[in-house]
């Protein structure tokens, strides 16, 4: 599993602080651009901002494009206090969106892995 952005940004310290929670550790990564990936082969490309469906390159092969219009937590401002629980709610619908993809694919339940952010 591979992450990367239309217009990567710096992480959002409330984006660190939920993935822990995940067991997800993203010390040391860098946020990248689809540019960097836009070479290699999916079986799967989820987008989730309209934005960024809009420009995300083809990838080679067969990838099944999926999108979902998921809000951008860090959208309505305010301190890392204040957004925190849109970013809690974030990770609670991908986490029930990617379990609803994988029963849909026939695929056993994994444990999350970010490899490259």
């Amino acid at each position: 599993m591979v992450s990367a952005g239309s217009h990567p940004k710096p992480l959002h310290p409330s984006t660190a602080r939920v993935l822990r929670n995940y067991g997800i550790e993203l010390a040391g990564r860098a946020p990248r651009h689809l540019s960097v990936y836009e070479r290699q082969r999916f079986d799967y490309v989820i987008t989730l901002c309209d934005r960024v469906r809009e420009v995300c390159p083809e990838f080679p092969g067969p990838a099944e494009q999926v999108h979902w219009s998921i809000p951008d937590p860090a959208a309505p401002g305010g301190t890392d206090e204040d957004t925190y629980p849109a970013f809690e709610r974030m990770a609670a619908e991908l986490e029930t969106r990617i379990g609803f993809l994988l029963a849909a694919i026939g695929a056993a339940p994994v444990q999350a892995s970010i490899q490259e952010v």
